[in-house]
C-alpha cells in the first residue's frame, strides 16, 4: 500500500491544520516526508534532580507543575519571552522560552512539565521539554530538526503517528543486492532510525538508507554521462586571433588558477563530445573572465555564445562587465531580459554574445547557432530551464557558480561534470574582516559605518530575511531606508534596492551607487550575486542569524572587490536566543573567508540538504547520507551502480531509479 505514504499529514491522528501548516515550512507535507525526516541527534539520559538542588550550568532534567505563566516582550521585531513559574514541591524556578509565543496557551496552571536544560541567565532554560510525556526529555530519544514556530517535541509526536505506516514502505533495492551488501529492509531501517534502542542500531539504519540515496545518485550520474557521449558538438579547434586580442585587452594578468581553467576549457572545446564543465570559484575570484573566454571561442568559430543568469540584476551586471570589452574587440554583445523591447530582442538575435535571463529560452526568441552556453549560478534554474537552453542543439556548456561546492559533494552530485576550481582570488584583494555583534550593540555598527563613510567609502545595509511576499519585503526595505535617513545615516545619501523596482529604476540606482552619488544602499537579498562596486567596503547584515551560511558568504562577497580593506558586520539576536546551528553559522563566518572551507562546514551543519541555499532536487533529497563521512558507502554505491541497469526490476525499484531520469538528477 505505498499510496498510504502519499497521504497528507491530516490523515494522521492528532495533526491539526495549524500543525500541518507549520510542518509544511520544514518541507513535511506527506506521511512519506515525515518518515524521511532524519533525527539530527539522539538524547541520552540526563540526571533528574529536584529544583532545590539545581546548580548553574549543569544539564539536568526537572519535573514539576506550572504555577503561572506570562508573555514578556523583547526588543526587536516579533520577539517574546515566555516565563513560567514551575514548582516540584522542593522549590520553584522561573523557566524561560524564547520566541515560542504559542506556549503561553499550553502552559496552563497545573500543567505537568518535564524539562531538560540548564540554569542560566534567564532562569532555567530548557533545551527540550514535554508536557505530560516523561520519555523524550530523559531517555534515549531522537531530536528532530525543527523550526522556530514548531517545537522538536511536536515533530517527534507526528513521527510517532506516522511510524506504523512504515510497514507499507516498499523496498526498491533488489534482493540480490541487499544480500550481497548485507543490507536490511527499508522499513526496518526507518524504524531503527526513528526509534533505536541504542546508537549502533540508529547508525545501522541510517547507513542502509544512505546507501540507497547514494546508489540513486550514482546510477543517475552513469546514465547522464553515457547519454552525453552519444551526442555530437562542434569541435572549436585552437584559439585564434580574437582570443589573442582578448588577452591583450585585459587590464590585468590572469591568475594561475584562471589559466588552468582556460586550459581545461580549451581541451573540452577541441572534442566533439559536448563540454559539461563546472567552473566554481569563490566570490570575486575572476570566473567571468574565463566565461567570456569560452564565449569568445564560439564567436571565433562563427557561432553564437549565450550567458544565462537567474536574475535581471545579475544579467545586467554581467552585461555591464563584458560589453565594453566586447565592443573593443568588435564583438556584438546584447542584453535580453523579460523587460526587453522589440528592438532589443531583434538586436539579440543578431548578436555574437547574448547575455540574458530565462528570456533566452522563452517562446518567440531563437538563438542563431549556439556554440557555447554559460549558465551562471546554475543551481538557481529549474531543470526544464537549463534543458530548454540547449534543446535541439548540442552546444558546449560551462556551468558557473560562486557558491563553493565542497569537494566531497562535487564528486557525487556533480560526478558527471568535469570540475574547474578557481581556488584563490587575485592577490591584490584583502580578506574581508568579519565581526558578529548582537542587536543591543547595533549602534556600534553604525558608529563604525559613519566613520568609514566620512572617509569616502560606501556601504550596503541588508534588510532581514522575513517570511513575506516580494511586495511586503520591498516595503520593509523602504521603511528601513527611510528610518536610517532620519536616524543613524541622516548625514548621508541613502538609496533602496529591492526586487519590486522596475529594471530601468534598478539600473539607474546601481549606476548612481557606482558613480558615488549614493553613500549607502539599503537592499534585500537581490544584491546577493552580481553586484560589483569596488568602493563599497562595508556591509551590515541585519538579523544575520536568519540567513543560511552560503547566502551570508555570498552577501559578504559584495564587499572586498577593490584594494581597500573591507568589513562585514553581522547583527543577530541575543546569543542565548540562537539555535546551535545559527550560532555555528555565524561563528564560521567570523573565523574564515574561505568559501570552500565554509561549504564544508555548511555540508556538515546541513547534512547535505539544500546546500546551495535554494532547494534543488538531488541535493535536498539526501536526507540520510553524510557526504563527508560516508565515503566508504559512496564507493560501495558506485561499484554497485553498473549492476542496477537494464533488466527486470520490482515496481518499487523501477519507481526509485526512474527518478534518475527526472528532476531528481537532471
Amino acid at each position: 500500500m505505498p499510496d498510504r505514504l502519499d497521504l497528507g499529514l491530516d490523515s494522521l491522528q492528532g495533526v491539526a491544520a495549524t500543525t500541518q501548516r507549520k510542518l509544511g515550512k520544514l518541507g513535511l507535507t506527506t506521511v512519506g516526508d515525515v518518515l524521511a525526516h532524519r533525527p539530527r541527534r539522539y538524547e541520552t539520559a540526563a540526571d533528574e534532580v529536584a529544583i532545590a538542588a539545581l546548580r548553574q550550568g549543569e544539564e539536568v532534567v526537572v519535573t514539576g507543575r506550572v504555577l503561572n505563566v506570562e508573555k514578556r516582550p523583547m526588543r526587536g521585531r516579533r520577539r517574546t519571552r515566555i516565563v513560567a513559574r514551575v514548582d516540584d514541591g522542593t522549590a520553584t524556578v522561573s523557566v524561560t522560552w524564547f520566541n515560542q509565543p504559542w506556549l503561553a496557551d499550553k502552559l496552563k496552571p497545573g500543567t505537568e512539565v518535564r524539562l531538560r536544560g540548564k540554569l542560566g541567565r534567564f532562569g532555567f532554560e530548557p533545551r527540550s521539554y514535554d508536557l505530560g510525556e516523561a520519555r523524550a526529555t530523559a531517555d534515549f530519544a531522537p531530536v528532530y530538526p525543527a523550526a522556530e514556530e514548531i517545537a522538536a517535541a511536536t515533530v517527534r509526536r507526528v513521527v510517532d503517528a506516522a511510524l506504523p505506516l512504515a510497514q507499507h514502505v516498499p523496498d526498491p533495492l533488489p534482493a540480490e543486492l541487499r544480500e550481497r551488501e548485507g543490507l536490511g529492509l527499508k522499513r526496518d531501517a526507518l524504524a531503527a532510525v526513528h526509534r533505536p534502542r541504542d546508537l549502533h542500531e540508529a547508525e545501522t539504519g541510517r547507513k542502509r538508507l544512505a546507501f540507497e540515496e547514494l546508489l540513486v545518485l550514482q546510477v543517475g550520474i552513469a546514465r547522464r554521462a553515457a547519454e552525453r557521449e552519444q551526442t555530437l558538438a562542434p569541435a572549436l579547434g585552437e584559439p585564434g586571433d580574437l582570443i589573442r586580442r582578448y588577452r591583450e585587452a585585459l587590464p590585468f594578468a590572469l591568475t594561475p588558477y584562471q589559466e588552468q581553467a582556460i586550459r581545461q576549457v580549451d581541451g573540452d572545446l577541441a572534442r566533439t563530445v559536448p563540454m559539461q564543465r563546472l567552473l566554481q570559484g569563490d566570490v570575486g575570484s575572476g570566473k567571468t573572465v574565463v566565461a567570456l573566454y569560452a564565449l569568445l571561442r564560439a564567436v571565433e568559430s562563427e557561432r553564437q555564445g549565450a550567458l544565462m543568469a537567474p536574475t535581471e540584476t545579475l544579467a545586467e551586471q554581467h552585461f555591464l562587465t563584458i560589453a565594453d570589452l566586447c565592443f573593443e574587440l568588435g564583438v556584438r554583445c546584447a542584453l535580453l531580459t523579460s523587460s526587453s523591447g522589440k528592438r532589443e530582442r531583434e538586436a539579440a538575435v543578431g548578436a555574437d554574445v547574448v547575455v540574458g535571463t530565462h528570456a533566452l529560452i522563452q517562446e518567440g526568441f531563437e538563438l542563431r547557432d549556439l556554440g557555447v552556453a554559460v549558465v551562471d549560478e546554475q543551481h538557481r534554474f529549474g531543470v526544464e530551464q537549463r534543458s530548454a537552453l540547449v534543446a535541439g542543439r548540442a552546444p558546449h556548456v560551462l556551468h558557473m557558480t560562486a557558491t563553493p561546492i565542497p569537494r566531497t559533494l562535487a564528486l557525487t552530485v556533480y560526478g558527471d561534470l568535469a570540475v574547474s576550481e578557481i581556488a584563490k582570488p587575485p592577490a591584490s584583494r584583502k580578506p574581508v574582516i568579519t565581526s558578529w555583534i548582537t542587536e543591543d550593540r547595533a549602534s556600534e555598527a553604525y558608529t563604525r559605518l559613519t566613520r568609514l563613510l566620512r572617509e569616502g567609502r560606501q556601504a550596503y545595509v541588508v534588510c532581514p530575511l522575513i517570511e513575506a511576499s516580494e511586495t511586503s519585503l520591498a516595503r520593509a526595505a523602504e521603511e528601513e531606508a527611510e528610518r536610517l535617513r532620519r536616524a543613524e545615516l541622516r548625514d548621508f545619501r541613502v538609496g533602496c534596492l529591492h526586487g519590486r523596482l522596475k529594471a530601468a529604476e534598478r539600473r539607474d540606482l546601481m549606476a548612481r551607487f557606482k558613480a558615488r552619488e549614493l553613500d549607502v544602499l539599503v537592499a534585500t537579498t537581490v544584491i546577493e550575486v552580481g553586484v560589483d562596486v569596488a568602493n563599497a567596503t562595508v556591509m551590515i547584515v541585519q538579523e544575520a542569524d536568519r540567513f543560511g551560511l552560503a547566502q551570508l558568504h555570498q552577501l559578504r562577497g559584495r564587499v572586498g572587490r577593490g584594494a581597500e580593506q573591507s568589513y562585514c558586520l553581522l547583527v543577530s539576536r541575543a546569543k542565548e536566543e540562537l539555535t546551535e546551528s545559527a550560532h555555528a553559522r555565524l561563528q564560521a563566518l567570523v573565523e574564515t573567508t574561505d568559501g570552500f572551507e565554509l561549504a564544508e562546514v555548511d555540508l556538515e551543519l546541513r547534512g547535505g540538504g539544500a546546500l546551495l541555499g535554494t532547494r534543488q532536487s538531488g541535493l535536498s533529497d539526501l536526507r540520510f547520507a553524510h557526504l563527508r563521512r560516508d565515503r566508504d558507502l559512496l564507493e560501495r554505491a558506485r561499484a554497485a551502480a553498473p549492476a542496477v541497469g537494464p533488466g527486470p526490476l520490482s515496481d518499487a525499484a523501477a519507481a526509485l531509479f526512474a527518478e534518475v531520469d527526472s528532476e531528481a538528477l537532471a
